[in-house]
């Protein structure tokens, strides 16, 4: 454990924080661009870290990198490019591992219903089994797709079903049925190439695998719907010179099934779907930004479901966006109204938002996945930016977002390492941090605008699947 050390922010001497968690020292920061030290955590005075579990086993090396977060009975099923961790987090402040399986098959993001467990796998294996071995997506007897666990015994996961989907499963978003007899898994996957037998141009689709619920080994494919019959954004250089991706299918999709909505962030497009017929989602409204956005990652509804953060993910994750090269708007997350009724309703850009600190040339910085902090009558969110950390930000107003709480912590000063927070989460009154290096991160908020949040509680969550927590 390091020794504690002082920061000078704006010509303010700073006191440690007597909190040491995993290594890292942690201080209260003021100065927005002020550059932490390795391994030191910086905050805002009403966020900190309570506790943090390293990546263990099979999980330990810098190429397992953690991704996706699913929540179930107060435990947290954290995914890894080798597999994923299940941990009690039933005292926020010691959470421990309960079972941790080795599946490799990046990403592999998650969701949970019940008792099954889904993990998408978008890195060719040689076959569906958890012992496969890297393969290539030009041989085409290679796998990718949707994995299926019973996990009515948190300790002890089986793998009860796969089923292969076109270009693989990049992510996936879990929609129950009405009847709850099955759920529906919308796989999104893009990047199709004549040379890859399993993933064909034009790919303007996704796949919808149905999962009965007491038949999992049922599990296959049932529709593919095509959402850009026109091809989607071709792509091409935004006016600084970046480029902007070309629509190839989707990267992420976010459903509100309460209120038949879901939001596609389709890589050039950003999308609007009507979800009365769950195998057949019908676009509402479609919109491009080809000035600022350079791939449209992530989405999240508010809880009224009258608007949608759009995340972009400039850069891939790989670059350090968030500084004075890239300014304020590139790389932001785009904030829209839905304006309308019925199949007149539009997406009606109102702002950007961004990390208001600057990030060093040695931090990779991207808009990444987050989550609504259940406080009605307002509109705030948690969002991890890989090493831009974790931002908590207000936009009820939905021209003028604010940010009202943060986190923050470089890998190096010396090289680009990736890093930083994949997926940060609200669930039962704590904030739950999936570290892409550093492990499984629980952190407390204690602010007047998000305390009613504390008494919102949750079996099960998907940040994918929306739920409502009542009228907004």
């Amino acid at each position: 454990m390091k020794p504690r050390r002082r920061l000078r922010l704006s010509g303010l001497l700073v006191a440690a924080a007597a909190v040491l968690v995993a290594g890292s020292t942690t201080a209260t920061a003021s100065a927005q661009n002020t550059s932490p030290g390795v391994d030191e955590i910086v905050h805002s005075p009403n966020m900190r870290q309570i506790a943090n579990l390293p990546k263990e086993g099979p999980f330990a090396t810098q190429e397992a990198f953690n991704s996706d977060i699913a929540f179930t009975k107060n435990h947290a099923i954290v995914g890894n490019y080798d597999g994923f961790t299940i941990y009690d987090i039933r005292k926020p402040h010691k959470p421990r591992v309960v079972s941790q399986v080795l599946c490799p098959g990046g990403q592999n993001d998650v969701s949970v219903s019940g008792d099954l467990l889904f993990l998408s796998t978008d890195y060719a294996r040689t076959n569906d089994s958890c012992t496969s071995e890297p393969s290539v997506a030009s041989d085409p007897n290679a796998w990718e797709g949707i994995k299926v666990f019973d996990i009515s015994d948190l300790a002890n996961p089986e793998y009860v079903a796969s089923v292969r989907t076109d270009c693989g499963s990049h992510t996936h978003t879990m929609v129950p049925d009405q009847q709850r007899e099955s759920v529906y898994l919308y796989v999104s996957s893009y990047s199709p190439a004549a040379n890859l037998p399993n993933c064909q141009p034009p790919h303007d689709k996704i796949s919808i695998v149905e999962v009965p619920t007491k038949h999992p080994e049922r599990a296959a494919v049932v529709a593919t719907p095509v959402l850009f019959p026109d091809g989607g954004n071709p792509g091409g250089p935004n006016p600084d010179g970046t480029n902007r991706s070309a629509t190839t299918g989707c990267h992420d999709l976010t459903a509100y099934p309460e209120k038949n909505l879901l939001a596609g962030a389709c890589m050039g497009d950003g999308v609007l779907f009507d979800l009365s017929d769950k195998l057949n989602p019908r676009v509402i409204d479609r919109v491009q930004d080809n000035v600022n956005f350079a791939f449209w990652h992530s989405a999240t509804f508010n809880n009224s479901g009258t608007k949608v953060v759009y995340t972009d993910e400039l850069g891939g994750g790989g670059l350090p966006t968030c500084n004075a090269t890239f300014g304020p708007n590139r790389g932001a997350d785009g904030i829209y109204d839905i304006t309308g009724r019925g199949d007149d309703r539009k997406l009606e850009f109102r702002s950007y938002y961004k990390l208001p600190r600057h990030q060093t040339e040695n931090e990779n910085c991207v808009a990444h996945n987050g989550s609504l902090i259940p406080v009605k009558g307002r509109d705030i969110m948690v969002q991890a930016w890989y090493q831009g950390g974790i931002s908590v930000w207000d936009f009820t107003d939905s021209a003028n977002p604010k940010e009202i709480g943060w986190e923050r912590g470089p890998l190096s000063d010396t090289q680009r390492i990736t890093g930083g927070s994949w997926s940060a989460y609200y669930y039962n009154g704590h904030i739950y941090s999936s570290d892409i290096q550093k492990g499984f991160d629980v952190l407390a908020i204690n602010d007047w605008r998000t305390a009613p949040a504390k008494s919102v509680r949750y079996d099960e969550f998907n940040a994918q699947t929306q739920p409502s927590y009542g009228r907004g």
